[in-house]
């Protein structure tokens, strides 16, 4: 079985985060779908916190619950689209894995 190295960005945001009108998540999205990044997919965690503490869960009355966007395509293209989004604000952590991908949309084409 052929198997290629790539690389895993995870974003840690949260339902709340704007920039302008703009959710981050929708934003974030858009800039991998336009980059032609190999995929992404956005979680909705129940609760989480980041440094500061602050407790973020989502509730029927307060939804901010925390959200992971996870990006995976070869180094390069991650790292590209890490640094056009660095300086985002509404991206608390961002790490970034080693991962190998067993079957993917360009290996099946």
């Amino acid at each position: 079985m052929r198997t290629q190295t790539h690389f895993l960005l995870r974003l840690y945001t949260d339902e709340a985060a704007l920039l302008g009108d703009q959710s981050v998540v929708h934003l974030l999205m858009d800039r991998a779908r336009q980059a032609g990044l190999l995929g992404a997919t956005v979680h909705r965690a129940q609760s989480g916190f980041g440094h500061g503490a602050h407790l973020h869960r989502g509730g029927l009355v307060d939804r901010n619950s925390p959200i992971i966007v996870e990006i995976v395509d070869v180094e390069p293209k991650v790292r590209d689209f890490w640094d056009d989004i660095a300086d985002l604000h509404g991206i608390g952590l961002a790490t970034l894995e080693k991962v190998e991908v067993l079957r993917g949309a360009r290996e099946q084409e």
